[in-house]
């Protein structure tokens, strides 16, 4: 049965994202990708979510304060369970006067060695109560394509990342058959257009997750 998405919009011209790899070249696809994410069980509380491919195969993990033991802190793994992204909360005197709070995502190179791939910044609600932009910027940044931005409302499945040249690079949504069953909250798709890293958008979905109180977050 073909499934049905919810506010979901085809790219009017179908190329693939000219978009370098933010975490690994592997988890780039020439072809457009539709994910599900699975929350785990809310007896585990802050237990992160599952992310599967259209075959049901786990692809990624994610991993939150339930599991980690650690508040601001979150960690994306592949589907043998290997840590591919380490994010972290900034914290200090800076940035508790900040109108932002800063996330810093951080992978690994063949030397086991952390690097920082990307930051993401979220107006503090004190300062934006719902106006303010969510803007990831990946580093280093070598080519115009390195800025992005969070537009719609994540609780709600109906957001998109958005690139500097305003393509729509991977959009949240629920199928209608998940919406009737008003498991939203539980299960919902990512479609990534092709060219994309897909480890860099479930990154960004987890820190999403965490900012608004959801499978992640104890």
């Amino acid at each position: 049965m073909e499934t049905k998405y919810n506010n979901f919009k085809k790219s009017s011209s179908g190329k693939m994202v000219i978009m370098k790899p933010v975490v690994s070249k592997l988890y780039c696809s020439a072809a457009e990708a539709g994910m599900l994410v699975r929350r785990r069980p809310h007896a585990v509380n802050g237990g992160g979510f599952v992310v599967t491919d259209c075959k049901q195969n786990v692809v990624f993990r994610i991993d939150g304060c339930g599991v980690l033991g650690a508040r601001g802190e979150l960690v994306l793994r592949d589907g043998d369970g290997d840590e591919l992204l380490l994010i972290q909360r900034k914290g200090g005197i800076v940035q508790a006067l900040s109108i932002h709070n800063k996330w810093r995502g951080y992978s690994y190179n063949f030397q086991g060695y952390q690097k920082p791939v990307f930051t993401l910044r979220d107006p503090k609600t004190s300062c934006f109560p719902k106006t303010g932009s969510i803007r990831i910027s990946i580093e280093p940044c070598s080519t115009d394509n390195c800025f992005f931005e969070i537009r719609g409302y994540f609780p709600d499945r109906s957001c998109s990342i958005i690139d500097s040249a305003g393509n729509t690079i991977a959009q949240i949504g629920v199928s209608e058959e998940v919406k009737e069953l008003k498991a939203s909250g539980d299960f919902y798709h990512v479609i990534i257009k092709p060219g994309v890293d897909k480890a860099f958008i479930f990154g960004v979905i987890a820190v999403l997750d965490y900012i608004y109180g959801e499978s992640t977050r104890c």
